[in-house]
């Protein structure tokens, strides 16, 4: 017997489907021809559909049209609903293990289409030598006070807060040779926000109290703080970052993934999104004080 609700879902997702239409039909491809009353238009649609997917997830087998619909939608709107609303920021980049292109990619392209600039990305090693990291620190009068193993927290907290504030870095250039794979971009400048990629497995021990100290460095300024990774990504590290007080995104490759890093950049309410599990939403919400025209 047909199903009631298959019936509602399918013309729920024709019905998105057709706003799709419309949107190009007015030239979305033109982004100047969307003035800031439009953009809140669209952001305003896509609240309406998030909340209807939260509803109705699951249910039934045409709630997978309904979120393909919306991913639909998101993609074509992507260009117009990010277009300036980091423009001016600055944002450091950090990988907790060796530079993964293609997650480097997809946040860039955040970042460029969203108007920021990417003012330093650096690639730590891991798992750490603790040798050679109490080696560097003992040469070194800042360093001296975070040396041994029960330190190991309070150096990577320390180590967070001066890769996010800037200015001098005396723990962090003291440790370039023991800590640093790649890097790019200068020191000094301070940023407005951080975002965190790990390409390592979980670690253990040292290292990982070490991390877990950096993580929550990386967040403490108050700054936006943001760890990502792809929906492939296995295992995740969504739990490791949440626990440190990091939102995360876990669909950073998708447009969906991308709209919502720049949305958390921005200043939309710390969580958890994407399309795993552990997710709290698809999307954060929009922060409208900061919505900026196209």
């Amino acid at each position: 017997m047909f199903d009631l609700r298959y019936h509602v879902a399918s013309l729920a997702a024709v019905f998105i489907a057709l706003i799709i239409g419309i949107l190009v039909g007015v030239g979305i491809a033109d982004r100047g021809l969307l003035d800031k009353g439009t953009r809140r238009l669209l952001e305003d649609r896509i609240t309406v559909l998030q909340n209807r997917l939260d509803n109705t997830s699951q249910r039934t087998a045409a709630s997978d049209r309904e979120q393909r619909a919306m991913q639909t939608y998101i993609k074509e709107t992507y260009p117009v609903l990010v277009h300036n609303r980091l423009l001016g920021k600055h944002v450091a980049v950090v990988f907790v293990g060796s530079v993964d292109t293609g997650a480097l990619s997809d946040v860039e392209r955040s970042l460029t289409d969203a108007g920021a600039q990417e003012t330093r990305m650096r690639a730590l090693k891991a798992p750490i030598d603790v040798r050679q990291v109490d080696a560097r620190l003992a040469a070194d009068a800042d360093g001296k006070s975070y040396v041994g193993k029960t330190k190991l927290e309070s150096l990577g907290r320390a180590l967070g807060e001066e890769l996010v504030s800037g200015g001098d870095t005396p723990l962090y250039n003291a440790l370039i040779p023991a800590l640093v794979e790649k890097r790019s971009g200068g020191s000094k400048a301070p940023v407005d926000g951080v975002v965190v990629v790990r390409t390592v497995p979980p670690q253990r021990g040292r290292t990982s109290r070490f991390l877990f100290g950096l993580y929550q460095g990386l967040s403490s300024p108050g700054l936006p703080a943001v760890g990502v990774e792809k929906t492939d990504t296995r295992p995740s590290a969504v739990d490791i970052f949440g626990k440190s007080g990091l939102s995360t995104v876990d669909d950073v490759d998708e447009s969906a993934g991308k709209l919502g890093l720049v949305l958390l950049l921005a200043g939309a309410p710390t969580g958890h999104y994407g399309v795993k599990q552990s997710a709290d939403d698809v999307l954060p919400p929009f922060p409208t004080a900061l919505a900026r025209g196209g």
